[in-house]
């Protein structure tokens, strides 16, 4: 279960995330900002997600780009975790619905104002 954390906490863990995470890739893949350090939201995107019918949760998904870049897809799920995803074939055939978010400002490259969790 999800639970709130110290901002101690969190910077230990961003730290540690900052210092490792190229090392955690095999040297082929390193230093081409394929592990993202965070990726940024539009409010009125995650307020539609929390506002589709029956949404008690926000979950992380995490995807890949054709340039092998990570990137985080946000959506829905109920009050049992189930995945509140649009009609597969209505998707498909029309624009998005709003129910899936992603194309987050990344960062690297385009970072956020410095603080304690991005020195």
């Amino acid at each position: 279960m999800s639970k709130f954390i110290s901002l101690q906490r969190a910077i230990e863990m961003t730290t540690l995330y900052r210092k490792q995470q190229e090392e955690v890739l095999k040297e082929q893949f390193r230093n081409k900002d394929i592990l993202v350090r965070s990726e940024t939201f539009e409010k009125s995107q995650i307020e539609a997600l929390l506002a589709k019918k029956g949404c008690e949760k926000l979950r992380v998904y995490y995807g890949m780009d054709d340039e092998l870049k990570i990137h985080a897809i946000l959506i829905p799920a109920d009050i049992n975790g189930k995945d509140i995803l649009p009609d597969l074939q209505q998707d498909v055939d029309s624009a998005p619905d709003q129910g899936i978010v992603d194309d987050g400002t990344r960062c690297p490259p385009l970072c956020p104002p410095p603080s304690e969790l991005n020195p």
